[in-house]
């Protein structure tokens, strides 16, 4: 089936957008709803006596992670979040090449639908812990890089500016989800138990499935096994622009590692430091992942009134520039945590606005940095990799989590003010790189010449 590149019906924008933002949005809902339960959930309640031993494999993979010697319990549950996340993001370039070889997109983004449906709903029972962390890894392989090549095949290849809204205003439907998915799995939590916000989750990710289902004619990839596209080989220009997206991808790890430290230690930090006492009452810490989330959606509009006001001028930055600048937020970011930490009261608590100032600098920098390499990767990859070069990016994702999860796992061994400045000069020296190499890089990512 052939899709319109042509179709303006919503917002402008192809209609299969909708169906995709739409979708994406349910599913980061129930991921994130999870997410913010996860770190806390595993510190609070799974790795203490009388929950720990009902988990299958536990005792087995802690034995792994202590190769080196025992470790907390905060410093475990840092390093499962880590390595969980990591492999949420590595998987995908696995589905990518499902994709493009065997199934098509529209038929893998559909089984890891399945797939992620069925371990939110294991997350709900401590024996099967492991197991549902596998199911969500496995379907979010088949489910993320495919519905975000998607994205870029509703478009003429020509229309880079316009690739990049889409792609804007799909990761707006992530952050729709992601603030709504901490609000309500996380309040469930709170006032049910932590098995209803984590069945919560599994209702959301079906509502995914669904959505998705009701849009396929307007969605492209509807390729089957019957069906057998062959690309030529990759020119020696194309290998060329291949190893250079590599690269980008490559430059991206640094703010992937400071940026996801506020859903691992961010809100084991909260739960501890931060004062969150209000007139109604103390509130969760797992709601302050929606924060980030909600800066994201609600900085769309001027960043990309910002973009099309700097286009017109000639001034707009490159898309690797972005990536930098976005690289260069989260350190910033994370700065303000420390400064917070620094600037305590007497009790030793940090007023609730550093932290809320900092989630929210995080969710712009986002904006900066990830989808503006899902559009450059979606217009500059060659037909034959594309599928796979998009679920690739998410291996930067895999690095910095995995990463992070390790960082992350010292932070009872650090003053909160010295560890959120370690995770500021990660995320500030990766921007600093990016934005020295930048301008080649651009240059020679630059389409040829007509």
């Amino acid at each position: 089936m052939t899709v319109r590149t042509d179709d303006t019906a919503f917002l402008g924008h192809p209609r299969g957008l909708a169906y995709l933002a739409f979708t994406e949005a349910w599913e980061r809902f129930s991921y994130y709803g999870m997410t913010a339960l996860l770190a806390l959930y595993m510190v609070q309640q799974l790795l203490t006596p009388g929950h720990a031993e009902n988990v299958l494999g536990l005792g087995a993979l802690r034995h792994l992670l202590e190769w080196h010697g025992a470790i907390s319990n905060q410093a475990f549950a840092s390093l499962i979040f880590g390595w969980y996340s990591g492999l949420v993001y590595f998987t995908p370039i696995l589905g990518g090449m499902l994709a493009d070889r065997l199934l098509g997109t529209r038929t893998t983004v559909v089984l890891g639908a399945v797939l992620m449906s069925a371990g939110h709903i294991a997350m709900a029972f401590d024996a099967s812990f492991l197991i549902a962390l596998a199911l969500l890894i496995a379907g979010s392989g088949c489910l993320k890089g495919n519905i975000s090549a998607q994205i870029g095949q509703l478009y003429a290849p020509e229309e880079e500016s316009r690739r990049t809204q889409g792609y804007t205003i799909f990761s707006a439907g992530i952050n729709i989800g992601a603030v709504g998915g901490p609000l309500v799995c996380g309040g469930l939590a709170a006032a049910y138990g932590w098995h209803v916000g984590f069945g919560a989750a599994g209702v959301l990710m079906i509502v995914a499935l669904i959505t998705y289902l009701a849009g396929t004619r307007h969605i492209p990839g509807g390729r089957t096994r019957k069906e057998h596209i062959v690309y030529p080989p990759l020119t020696r220009e194309e290998s060329v622009r291949t190893w250079l997206l590599i690269a980008v991808i490559l430059l991206t790890v640094l703010p992937n590692i400071a940026y996801p430290m506020i859903w691992n230690i961010g809100v084991v930090w909260i739960d501890g430091h931060v004062d969150l006492a209000t007139p109604f009452g103390t509130v969760p810490a797992s709601w302050f992942n929606s924060v980030d989330a909600f800066a994201s959606v609600i900085a769309v509009p001027p960043l990309v009134a910002l973009w099309r006001w700097q286009a017109a001028r000639g001034r707009e930055p490159g898309d690797v520039a972005k990536i930098g600048i976005g690289s260069g937020l989260t350190g910033v970011s994370a700065g303000i945590f420390a400064v917070g930490c620094l600037l305590a009261g007497p009790d030793g608590r940090v007023p609730v606005y550093w932290a809320l100032l900092g989630y929210a600098g995080m969710g712009v920098a986002f904006l900066y940095f990830w989808p503006v390499l899902l559009a450059l990767i979606s217009q500059a990859a060659p037909p034959r990799v594309n599928a796979t070069l998009m679920g690739g990016a998410f291996l930067s994702f895999f690095v910095g989590s995995v990463m992070m999860g390790w960082i992350g796992s010292f932070y009872d061994q650090m003053s909160p003010a010295a560890f959120w400045t370690l995770d500021a000069a990660i995320g500030l020296a990766g921007g600093l790189i990016v934005l020295l190499i930048a301008r080649p890089l651009t240059r020679a990512l630059a389409p040829p010449a007509a």
